[in-house]
């Protein structure tokens, strides 16, 4: 493995949840395979559980972890190939990445969209980039489209604690008071489709995600509707795609209580972290029995720790 920015960079998504529920059984069976080995983490904007599972993930696996702040603590870099540098940025993206790949075995980069051009944001330029001229291999910290981390991890935590073989996944938008990226909810459809679940998309019409990442699955604008039956219900908001970055409603009535929770299967309920609470989730929700939220963020470090392991194994 010597990329991880999307599910499809995954051969068998069902064995790579079951090694990832090994690792998580057996944390530093494999401490030996990161031995003098660098994990470089870039982070162009804020995180907290992506930054410390990946460097748990690191640790159990017996690696070394620097982390930059790239943001802060970096120069403004050039994205553009084959411009004067003649304006406010620094260094250019090319020679950047290529210094990090001689100090790191594996990098893992944060990059969020800017939500103000869609064309920009779904190439993927800075991601693509540092795949090119770093030439070591890299992971997907979230990017402008996807957040395979989070997925994947999402994915490892239905497999926990589903009651059939083929549950009802819901993922349902949720209200907030600012535009969000899509990235989230995006990745989390792709990862979705290739498992085997009932899988179902509710939100106000508007808000229909890229068709590259959700395919040919239900989209149901009925809220009560779609949550009928549901095993598990996952909440995120996300702003338009078509009309891009934009909040197109108040999204009254779109919270998930108890009440609405009666409709389901008794479903357990899903959120990627963080959270406003009373706006996005109701609280009796984040803190009652139906919640696996906290076993969500739990599982982020063995998601990660599949990821590494795989890739220092590719390295021998």
């Amino acid at each position: 493995m010597n990329k991880f920015i999307s599910v499809n960079d995954v051969s068998d998504v069902k064995a790579f949840v079951n090694e990832a529920l090994q690792l998580k059984a057996d944390p530093f069976a494999f401490s030996h395979l990161g031995k003098n080995k660098t994990l470089g983490l870039l982070f162009l904007n804020p995180s907290l559980r992506t930054r410390l599972s990946t460097q748990k993930a690191a640790m159990n696996l017996g690696m070394n972890v620097m982390v930059m702040n790239v943001d802060k603590d970096g120069w403004a870099l050039e994205m553009q190939d084959g411009v004067i540098m003649n304006g406010t940025t620094v260094e250019h993206i090319k020679d950047a990445a290529a210094v990090i790949g001689t100090y790191c075995d594996i990098v893992g980069l944060r990059s969020f969209p800017g939500l103000k051009n869609k064309e920009e944001d779904y190439n993927e330029e800075i991601v693509n980039k540092f795949i090119k001229y770093v030439r070591v291999p890299v992971v997907s910290l979230e990017s402008a489209t996807l957040h395979p981390l989070q997925s994947f991890a999402d994915l490892i935590t239905i497999e926990e604690n589903k009651k059939n073989n083929r549950p009802k996944v819901v993922l349902t938008w949720a209200p907030h008071i600012k535009p969000l990226p899509q990235a989230v909810s995006n990745s989390f459809s792709e990862w979705m489709c290739k498992a085997d679940v009932d899988f179902v998309i509710t939100h106000p019409k508007g808000y229909e995600l890229d068709k590259r990442f959700t395919g040919n699955s239900k989209i149901i604008y009925n809220q009560d509707e779609a949550l009928k039956g549901a095993d598990f219900i996952y909440v995120k908001n996300w702003s338009s795609y078509a009309d891009y970055g934009k909040i197109l409603s108040n999204g009254n009535g779109w919270m998930i209580t108890n009440e609405k929770l009666a409709q389901t299967n008794d479903a357990k309920v899903m959120h990627c972290l963080p959270v406003r609470r009373g706006l996005e989730l109701s609280h009796e929700v984040m803190d009652g029995t139906n919640s696996l939220i906290l076993q969500q963020a739990t599982n982020r470090v063995f998601a990660a720790q599949t990821v590494l392991k795989r890739m220092l194994e590719s390295k021998k």
